[in-house]
């Protein structure tokens, strides 16, 4: 018996879309196995992909470690410390030996003071958390009142000359460490005319402040020698708070330590 045609026509039909799927799956495999992949190893495509990859990356780095701003001293990398540099503005000089800096990397090459996204902030308010506090390094200033306590003769002096010294000054912090009340360490430098001036080691010279004097935790970025020379000079001379005599003198240091037992046992401001 003979199956009609009209049964027989589909299933034909059918073979037919299949071998055609076969064959137009066949041809891709052929095209992609066919092509020519030698162009892609080719030195002439290779070595400039290799190059700008390798200055993207460059560039970044160099941006991470050269020209990013850092705004405060809790962001500074671990691995700056006691390494790098920071230069920048003081916007605010608070005590004889502490200050705000906004930092500004690269300076005018980086294109601070010149080009409009790269200007340092003229008002108080858009300074808010976005300045460096830092600790001058190895000396220790007469303590201003603070917190109800009295202040200590020649603390203002000494805040008026660091004010006069650095305050709206572009000046470079060498910085060392953290310390407990979030301010960075360092050894700064300011240029007074030609001249590059450690405004520690001045500070010393003018008699406003002593060498710092601590069980643990002093920093003196190797200029401890140097800086004790700068205080026997200042006291052969007289100059500052080694004029009232030796008799009358009180260093910040014994001064916290007083302050400390007057307030029954808590704990020294080390400012």
């Amino acid at each position: 018996m003979r199956w009609p045609r009209s049964l027989l026509t589909p299933a034909a039909d059918d073979d037919d879309d299949y071998e055609k799927r076969k064959a137009q799956a066949t041809k891709w495999t052929h095209a992609l196995n066919a092509t020519d992949w030698t162009h892609y190893t080719d030195p002439r495509t290779v070595v400039p992909v290799v190059l700008l990859t390798a200055t993207c990356l460059g560039s970044y780095t160099f941006y991470r470690s050269y020209l990013r701003r850092i705004p405060q001293a809790s962001l500074i990398q671990p691995t700056f410390w006691r390494k790098r540099s920071l230069f920048g503005r003081v916007t605010s000089v608070g005590d004889g030996d502490n200050f705000r800096l906004f930092h500004t990397p690269g300076g005018r090459l980086g294109g601070w003071g010149w080009l409009p996204w790269r200007m340092v902030p003229g008002e108080r308010a858009g300074l808010k958390d976005k300045t460096i506090h830092v600790r001058l390094a190895g000396i220790d200033a007469p303590e201003l009142a603070h917190f109800g306590r009295p202040s200590q003769p020649h603390s203002q002096d000494a805040l008026d000359w660091l004010t006069r010294y650095i305050l709206h000054r572009r000046v470079r912090a060498y910085i060392y460490k953290r310390d407990q009340y979030d301010r960075a360490v360092a050894t700064v430098y300011v240029r007074r005319g030609l001249l590059r001036r450690d405004v520690g080691l001045q500070m010393l010279r003018a008699g406003l402040a002593t060498v710092y004097e601590a069980k643990s935790g002093a920093e003196y970025g190797q200029l401890e020698t140097r800086y004790r020379f700068a205080e026997a000079w200042a006291k052969t001379r007289k100059k500052g708070i080694w004029g009232a005599g030796r008799a009358a003198f009180e260093s910040p240091r014994d001064y916290k330590n007083r302050m400390k037992d007057v307030n029954n046992g808590s704990p020294p401001i080390s400012i």
